[in-house]
């Protein structure tokens, strides 16, 4: 059974950082396309960044040069450093997976979240 596995999320001053990890049971990790989602409150989950197995990124116009995805293949792992932080960051920020079989079959997976807070 997959598992995603999210960590490092806490409480920071506006300005300060953090960097998530999420580790994922997966075999074939490097054929996944990884993602970092937030959901604040009484909003909808929004993405906040994307990185695909072809190696390409995509970040929400909010976290543009404030943010950064990576991933390490050798240890199935995506990392999400979030720098600058401001309030309106604050959310519980989830990652996920998914994959296309060669059938064109989707394989999705989400983790359980860990909360972010952005506060002085």
């Amino acid at each position: 059974q997959v598992q995603l596995v999210e960590s490092g999320g806490g409480l920071v001053q506006p300005g300060g950082s953090l960097r998530l990890s999420c580790a994922a049971s997966v075999s074939m990790f490097d054929t996944y396309n990884m993602a970092w989602y937030r959901q604040a409150p009484g909003k909808q989950r929004e993405l906040v960044a994307a990185d695909s197995s072809g190696g390409s990124t995509n970040y929400a116009d909010s976290v543009k040069d404030r943010f950064t995805i990576s991933r390490d293949n050798a240890k199935n792992t995506v990392y999400l450093q979030m720098n600058s932080l401001k309030p309106e960051d604050t959310a519980v920020y989830y990652c996920y997976a998914d994959r296309y079989s060669r059938l064109g079959i989707k394989y999705d997976y989400w983790g359980q979240g860990t909360q972010v807070t952005v506060s002085s």
